[in-house]
């Protein structure tokens, strides 16, 4: 059966998948990522893994793969093929499309970025089917978005399309790694809610999920934490919603799981600061941590359609939709 792989490399985890050309999920495996050994110990991985894939293509379905689509996180130039740069992984302009289409002696191969990707997965077969224009936020350790039009995700000029998390809330705030101070992700991240929540309760221990569940009970400490949160969170939101016009927001990432402890104050928030704005429907990711492998499976799939001649899927009637795993 004709089939792509699709890996989604993260942190700690990579999850993979051989994608049928009708998105059915024919194989599903998962490995650790291995950061510990470094970054060439990582790469090395992630060629094994995409060989074992294929040979288990071989294997169950009588022929190997016909393309890859990987998602990384970081800086990933998707043109060139090239991972530029993670800082959880510790690697530098990893050339992933050649690398991966050396092992497997010339297959096709699509590079993407994981919430890039995620989005795209979202869009076209999750929370964002039958939207034409969406924008997708990730709220985990930090904060990443995807704009989806049409059933694509728009990468941008310089591959940084989507970078919400650096959309200044607080001006002259708390510093952010990437250079400026007060950026949305030093605020409304899983992260760092886990953070003000910590030193507001003692705790050093306490997450974001603590925090949550410290509103519920009421916990007034927890409440003003968590509302600065959805404050500045809002406060970026408006900024894109403004600038993109999109028809559905979807949320996801760890601090999505809160669910209408996050989204009612959220929706409120949202609402009190637009004027002229047509609001958005405000709705959770639906695809949870398989977005980002159920993406990978639709970027091999374009590249193929590309490369072959036929016209790209312009939007979710028109394109493979992955089979959305049971939770």
């Amino acid at each position: 059966m004709n089939h792509v792989i699709a890996l989604d490399v993260g942190g700690t985890g990579m999850k993979a998948a051989l994608v049928g050309p009708d998105g059915r999920l024919l194989h599903q495996a998962r490995r650790a990522t291995g950061r510990h050994r470094g970054p060439e110990a990582v790469v090395d991985d992630i060629l094994g893994f995409a060989a074992d894939l294929h040979a288990e293509g071989e294997s169950l379905l009588g022929r190997g793969a016909s393309a890859v689509g990987i998602a990384v996180p970081g800086i990933v130039d998707s043109a060139l093929g090239v991972a530029v740069y993670a800082a959880n992984l510790g690697w530098r302009d990893v050339p992933l499309r050649k690398l991966i289409g050396e092992r497997l002696h010339g297959i096709p191969v699509a590079v993407g970025h994981d919430v890039r990707s995620g989005g795209l997965a979202e869009g076209r077969a999750g929370a964002g089917r039958g939207a034409d224009r969406v924008l997708f936020v990730a709220l985990g350790t930090g904060i990443a978005g995807a704009i989806g039009i049409g059933g694509r995700v728009e990468a941008g000029a310089h591959g940084n399309a989507g970078e919400i998390g650096h959309v200044v809330v607080r001006p002259g705030g708390a510093p952010c790694p990437c250079g400026q101070r007060g950026c949305l992700e030093r605020y409304a991240s899983a992260s760092a809610v886990g953070e003000a929540w910590a030193l507001a309760c003692g705790d050093p221990r306490a997450d974001a999920a603590d925090c949550a569940e410290a509103v519920t009970r009421g916990d007034q400490r927890a409440r003003k934490v968590w509302q600065e949160a959805v404050d500045a969170l809002a406060d970026g939101l408006v900024t894109g919603l403004t600038l993109l016009d999109p028809q559905r927001l979807i949320i996801g990432g760890g601090l999505a799981e809160a669910g209408e402890t996050l989204f009612a104050p959220l929706r409120e928030a949202v609402a009190s600061r637009i004027t002229f704005q047509v609001p958005p429907e405000i709705v959770p990711a639906a695809l949870g941590d398989s977005a980002g492998c159920l993406g990978a499976g639709l970027l091999a799939w374009d590249l193929l359609a590309t490369d072959t001649g036929v016209p790209r899927a312009a939007g979710p009637a028109h394109s493979p939709t992955p089979e959305v795993p049971a939770p």
